[in-house]
């Protein structure tokens, strides 16, 4: 299932979005200002932001260019604000599409599934993922580290994909397990430990961090 975080402070479009977006399939987070919404994001994994522009404490563009600084996730502006020159601004900041309101409904849902589409695609027809002396191959499920290639299981290359396309964001345990388990799980969502301890030993890499009772990351900030 695919999730999608609203940034919004008016409650009654709020729940409009919830109920439609949901209703035909999306797992909905709601943000009610840029703080909230900046916060949420920095713990929570996503599949595409509906950023409205004029909200309290950061207003949408803020919050954009800050996102925009640490991740390429999809993100569509909701605005009043329907001059060219807003507009543009959006823009500039890399925003996948820019909708005014009031809008319809129906046609949000189908920019949405066109904006994930080509997200989907550019994201498989990368041929890798490279991480300092890390080189994930991914058409052939090996690791390559210092020039030495490793073999990983389906599930090892899926976490350690998952961890390499969100550098700098803290995946919890559940996160994965939602993501790559989906309904094929029933038990400790602790396994996600042993695929991780499994992965620092093959590949002999200590850049996976462990987020005490949260879960795992790579640090974007601190990469060579």
């Amino acid at each position: 299932m695919q999730s999608i975080l609203i940034v919004e402070d008016d409650m009654d479009i709020q729940e409009l979005l919830q109920n439609f977006l949901q209703e035909v399939g999306y797992c909905v987070t709601i943000a009610g200002d840029g703080v909230e919404a900046l916060s949420i994001f920095s713990e929570t994994q996503f599949d595409l932001i509906l950023l409205d522009i004029m909200l309290p404490k950061i207003d949408g563009f803020s919050v954009c260019e800050l996102i925009r600084a640490k991740s390429q996730i999809p993100i569509i502006m909701l605005t009043a604000l329907n001059s060219e020159e807003e507009q543009i601004r959006g823009l500039d900041l890399q925003v996948d599409d820019y909708i005014t309101k009031p809008f319809s409904m129906p046609i949000l849902i189908r920019k949405i599934a066109a904006v994930l589409r080509r997200s989907n695609a550019q994201q498989e027809n990368t041929e890798y993922i490279s991480y300092k002396n890390l080189t994930l191959e991914l058409y052939s499920y090996t690791a390559t580290v210092d020039g030495d290639t490793f073999e990983l299981t389906q599930r090892e290359f899926e976490v350690l994909k998952e961890l390499l396309t969100h550098q700098g964001r803290v995946l919890t345990r559940q996160n994965l397990l939602d993501r790559l388990w989906k309904y094929d799980f029933y038990g400790d969502e602790r396994v996600v430990d042993t695929h991780i301890k499994n992965l620092r030993k093959k590949l002999g890499i200590d850049f996976i961090q462990t987020i005490r009772g949260v879960g795992y990351k790579i640090d974007k900030e601190n990469k060579k």
